[in-house]
């Protein structure tokens, strides 16, 4: 039996390997480890920091990096929640074979993506799949200092049974004022009851849920796709990117030199632009920032639009040259995109652009 930690245990190091001691069940193809240290050492990090196991998968060992999805409060263990993709080795090797009782070897804990030392502020949390997992120790941990937190938390899934932590996240919602939570699923589960978001999270539901956000420390984690969605998005409502955080599934950042440089399309207001609206035969100056629905308004053009938000898609027009920068609500389809298609309304001309209009 593993010893629980005393107050004057030393802090765990990777000279020592964890056991795992207990496997939870949290979604389909999800499970929570629970490791502690066989010495009865005590854990310290940060909230939303990552540890890497070396695991004994069949063919060689494999180094993979996890989110501590426990809140550093508690020091006696830590977890981490992991979910199988398609192409996975080392969580697949997890899921099917990890049990209480079998040591592992890692590493940390480590990286940037964490709270500050005085977490005292507003945050709006955003994440998606098992990006949940360090919105979950960063919440947990907010939700056991004994104030009431000042959290937006937004989570997106696939359907309501694949919400990771959705029960605790709602007993933990239930016992203080200042957490509030927000889950957006792409369907339905068959025979249950859904009252909650639909579709792919926009601007839309952002201001609906969160309608301070600009006001509001950003914390974002999920696929690369959807993180680079809610950028974009942040930035067209105007949001400081300065007070925004964001973790990669792919590559997490253990030193500031490793963080990434996002090479986000910022319209700018001081650049000049040009709208050629072919079949009028009107050639129209602009700024970046201009849509190109108001651009045609104020040269006298009538485009047909409706919510003027990226959502109706009654806008839509055909591109013939040059690049808009559109950031939409659902208005539009991939394969419109792909064949040239804009919605007026929310896209940005940089430098030239042709429509037919």
């Amino acid at each position: 039996m593993i010893p629980m930690p005393k107050e004057d245990a030393p802090v765990w190091t990777d000279a020592e390997v964890l056991e795992c001691v207990l496997v939870v069940p949290e979604a389909p193809n999800v499970k929570t480890f629970v490791f502690r240290p066989p010495s009865g050492a005590r854990f310290w990090f940060r909230a939303g920091q990552f540890i890497t196991l070396d695991l004994p998968v069949p063919g060689g060992n494999v180094q993979r990096t996890y989110t501590i999805s426990s809140s550093p409060t508690t020091s006696a263990f830590i977890t981490v929640t992991v979910k199988a993709q398609k192409d996975s080795i080392g969580t697949r090797w997890m899921l099917d074979h990890l049990e209480p009782g079998m040591r592992i070897k890692a590493y940390g804990p480590a990286g940037l993506f964490h709270l500050p030392p005085q977490p005292d502020g507003s945050y709006l949390f955003i994440s998606a799949g098992s990006g949940v997992t360090p919105m979950m120790s960063m919440a947990s941990f907010l939700w056991e200092r004994g104030e009431d937190p000042d959290i937006a938390f937004v989570h997106c899934a696939q359907s309501p049974q694949n919400i990771i932590f959705r029960h605790k996240l709602e007993y933990m919602a239930s016992r203080v004022s200042g957490l509030k939570l927000h889950f957006v699923v792409e369907q339905d589960d068959p025979y249950t009851v859904w009252t909650g978001y639909r579709g792919r999270f926009n601007s839309l539901m952002l201001g609906l849920m969160a309608p301070d956000y600009l006001d509001r420390d950003v914390y974002c984690c999920g696929p690369e796709g959807f993180m680079e969605a809610v950028r974009e998005m942040l930035i067209s409502l105007g949001y400081d990117m300065s007070r925004y955080h964001q973790e990669s599934f792919s590559a997490p950042a253990e030193s500031k030199a490793e963080l990434t440089e996002f090479d986000d399309l910022v319209p700018d207001d001081t650049a000049q632009s040009e709208v050629v609206f072919a079949r009028a035969g009107v050639t129209a100056s602009c700024f970046e920032t201009d849509t190109v629905l108001g651009v045609a308004k104020a040269a006298g053009l009538n485009i047909p639009s409706g919510c003027t938000f990226g959502l109706c898609g009654t806008c839509k027009i055909r591109k013939t040259a040059g690049e808009v920068h559109m950031v939409h609500n659902g208005g539009i389809s991939e394969d419109d995109i792909a064949a040239g298609y804009i919605l007026a309304c929310c896209s940005n001309p940089i430098g030239r652009v042709e429509v037919e209009v």
